[in-house]
């Protein structure tokens, strides 16, 4: 948001300067983005000074060519080559001297030298208005009054003020603060300040020739709508004092109606609307909802599809404008308008906000709006608007203010104790400056007893309804730095639940960093077209888009999104990880379902010229998979091949019928919906039953074991839907104690092999943590686990 330091100085005498302000305004809380010297017009006239023609004759090189004499106010007169038609003895004009930099309208800035032009000495310019900036005409020289005195500088001669431009970074809550009114609040409050507002005691209706009849059908959407009637005005280009202070603040001057609109929105924070009062039909402003698909023609000539639930400002035949958004093609103010019906409602935020986002369309208007006006302030910038329309545009107002304000918006109750403001804000403030930094805010204390006050908290506030906002109120003024830190520290000693939570994800997050593996964050919304159980979707009521209108159900195609953008970019080596939630409606209820997501594509490692380039597969997934169990210190679980549409194949760890994690390969037609060209590879953990297991899990300390490890292979034939899984479980299932490991080192299928056989090659490592183990112990366990291993999985060993 930008403000301007001039214009804030009409509403509150300060003698700081701007940058004094700017620190001033950062520490109640409207931060200073910026502050940068701004000029009415390029290079604001310096170096240019009024001047007298002394003497003109004719270039004796050039028709069209004179050689004047100017006097600046200086020891000597300047000798001036001048092409311009009209110029003359006796005129009062703005010269531009030797080393002054000229900035015109069209084209680059250029200096002035001395120099022969054909023949003739030239030490300067005398300048036009569009050489100048101050107007548009090239017909010939200005020529200023008669009484204007030499030798002053053009730029007091046209009270050409230097500005200041703060950019403000409003946050969403400070609706108050969105105008120049605002802001001086603020500051009036921090200086306790009376604000100096604009005069409007001059405002009555000269007549009632131009009633128009107003009707709210919808009062929900629009509380209070204020309006008057003013005719016989003039449109025309505003006056030079009005556009600079639009331009300061980057707003294009349209014409003198537009133009008092937009000042008064940002001088007071409520938007207006001028309409062209011939065209409103029947004389009649209806504020009504439209029938779904009504068409209607905006301003910038886009013909849009009305929403049923967008509120229009209406005359008898037709729509004339969105109401706090945007206004119509052919109702607005133009050249030939004469009559204006001014228009200062307040509508409501919600309403304004989802029409705003429906059409896509952010103007000044529907900014504040959306954020929350003052309802009472409407009648106010009305009346402000009218007299300047009064003042620059000329006409009468012709009709007295309409003002349908049927249930007027009340003030916010709240009850404060000194106490527990002190108590928020960790410092001793003292009573009386606390009230009085309240009351400096426009707060009413309507009633104090025994530390408790009780305030009726103006509309323009609209985010202070409790307590702590009131607080944050007195902490703001007082100000951030006023309050010390302590040096000293108290610590307490508390009892956590373990494992704790948010440990546990550092601690997987950390590994998986370490292992190479980017951390992501997906918005958890989404489109529904993703959703493979649309029944237990969780739809968006006013959703941004169509492409954002549901709850994510997975974390894969988000993630999916971020692998297309990053392989669009040239980076398709991808090694993502995603702490997240998935949200699901199932009958009435709503749930939300910790997860973790690992996802890998590309290749393994960047392309190096000492090893060959690998993609990276299903058993680089497993790896990461397993090592994140690891980690956790999960280790009893089973194995089962997936067959479900979420993958194309792959694997599930799962005690009973509790799933701990699915992974493998994503399916063609999901990667096809995320337009993902490349193999994927993912696995989906159940966060929260991950948790819950290590929180069952008991730390147990052992002793580094004493006694030696032993390995010993076995190589065996069995049939191909036997998995390693299957056997590895028969080997704990023979000898429990003593087997610490088993390994899988060689796996071979071909022709040289029985029909449907394959062969495995395992080692198994074993270990007493009491003694050595003897060979008859180990030939005993080796004897058992072939057995099992024939009669249970059929293998045949192989000698």
């Amino acid at each position: 948001m930008k403000i301007s330091y001039s214009w804030l100085k009409q509403f509150i005498q300060t003698d700081k300067t701007p940058q004094e302000l700017s620190l001033i305004l950062t520490n109640i809380g409207l931060e200073v983005e910026s502050l940068e010297k701004v000029q009415p017009v390029a290079g604001g006239l310096e170096g240019l000074v009024i001047g007298e023609v002394l003497t003109c004759v004719q270039h004796p090189n050039a028709d069209r060519l004179r050689v004047t004499t100017v006097n600046v106010g200086g020891a000597e007169t300047l000798q001036i080559v001048c092409g311009a038609p009209n110029v003359a003895a006796g005129q009062k004009v703005v010269v531009a001297t030797v080393g002054t930099t000229v900035y015109p309208n069209e084209g680059e800035p250029f200096k002035i030298n001395k120099s022969k032009i054909r023949g003739e000495v030239s030490e300067g310019m005398i300048c036009a208005e569009d050489e100048i900036g101050l107007g548009g005409s090239h017909a010939g020289i200005m020529v200023l009054a008669e009484d204007t005195v030499i030798g002053v500088a053009a730029k007091d001669h046209f009270k050409m003020e230097d500005d200041y431009l703060y950019e403000i970074g409003l946050t969403p809550n400070r609706a108050d603060a969105a105008s120049h009114l605002g802001v001086a609040r603020d500051l009036a409050a921090y200086f306790r300040l009376n604000l100096t507002m604009p005069d409007v005691s001059a405002f009555k209706a000269d007549n009632e020739n131009l009633n128009i009849e107003v009707e709210v059908q919808d009062q929900e959407a629009c509380p209070r709508y204020s309006s008057v009637s003013i005719s016989g005005v003039t449109v025309k280009s505003s006056p030079d004092w009005l556009q600079d202070k639009l331009k300061v603040i980057g707003i294009r001057p349209i014409n003198n109606i537009v133009d008092i609109t937009n000042y008064v929105l940002h001088e007071l924070g409520q938007p207006l609307h001028a309409f062209d009062a011939d065209q409103i039909s029947g004389k009649k402003v209806l504020v009504k909802k439209c029938a779904e698909g009504t068409p209607f023609v905006t301003l910038d000539g886009v013909e849009r599809k009305l929403s049923a639930e967008d509120l229009m400002i209406c005359n008898a035949e037709s729509p004339m404008c969105i109401a706090g958004v945007f206004g119509g093609k052919n109702s607005g103010v133009s050249e030939q308008t004469t009559n204006v019906f001014l228009e200062s409602a307040y509508f409501n935020s919600v309403s304004v906000r989802k029409t705003s986002k429906r059409h896509g369309l952010k103007t000044d208007a529907s900014f504040r709006y959306e954020r929350g006006t003052d309802p009472e302030i409407t009648v106010y910038a009305l009346k402000r608007a009218a007299l300047l329309i009064q003042e620059l545009a000329g006409g009468t107002i012709s009709s007295s203010v309409s003002d349908l304000y049927p249930v007027p918006v009340k003030a916010f109750d709240v009850e404060v104790s000194y106490v527990n403001i002190n108590k928020l804000i960790g410092a001793n403030i003292p009573e009386d400056e606390i009230k009085s930094i309240i009351t400096a805010l426009g707060i009413k204390v309507v009633k104090e007893q025994q530390g408790q006050l009780s305030l009726e908290v103006p509309t323009f506030k609209v985010d202070v309804t409790r307590e702590c906002d009131v607080t944050e109120e007195v902490l703001r003024i007082y100000g951030y730095n006023n309050i010390e830190i302590p040096s000293k520290i108290n610590a307490s000693l508390s009892y956590s639940a373990k494992p704790d939570k948010e440990q546990t994800q550092h601690v997987i997050a950390d590994m998986l960093t370490a292992n190479g593996f980017l951390e992501i964050w997906c918005n958890s919304l989404t489109k529904s077209s993703y959703s493979k159980n649309i029944e237990e979707a969780v739809h968006l009521l006013n959703p941004l888009s169509s492409d954002l209108n549901v709850m994510r159900q997975s974390l894969l195609m988000p993630a999916l999104e971020s692998v297309v953008y990053n392989q669009n970019r040239k980076s398709a080596d991808i090694k993502f990880y995603e702490f997240g939630k998935t949200y699901h409606l199932i009958g009435s209820g709503y749930v939300e379902r910790p997860r973790l997501l690992i996802l890998l594509s590309g290749a393994k490692q960047s392309e190096q010229w000492n090893h060959k380039d690998s993609q990276v597969n299903f058993y680089n997934l497993k790896a990461a998979v397993d090592a994140v169990m690891g980690r956790l210190g999960i280790a009893n679980f089973q194995t089962e091949e997936l067959n479900n549409e979420d993958f194309a194949y792959g694997l599930k760890y799962f005690r009973g019928a509790q799933t701990l994690v699915s992974f493998g390969a994503a399916t063609a037609a999901d990667k096809k919906k995320a337009d993902v060209d490349k193999e994927v590879y993912y696995a989906d953990f159940d966060w929260a039953l991950l948790l819950d297991i290590v929180k069952k899990n008991k730390i147990v300390n052992k002793e580094v074991p004493k006694y030696p490890a032993v390995r010993r292979d076995l190589s065996m034939l069995v049939d191909t839907a036997v998995t390693f899984e299957e056997l590895k479980g028969i080997a704990f299932k023979t000898e429990k104690k003593l087997i610490k490991n088993v390994q899988i080192f060689d796996v071979y299928v071909g022709d040289k092999l029985p029909a449907g056989k394959k062969s495995y090659a395992l080692n198994f490592t074993l270990q007493d943590e009491e003694q050595t183990l003897t060979d008859k112990q180990i030939d005993a366990v080796m004897q058992k686990i072939i057995a099992n291993l024939a009669q249970t999985a059929k293998a045949e060993i192989r000698k």
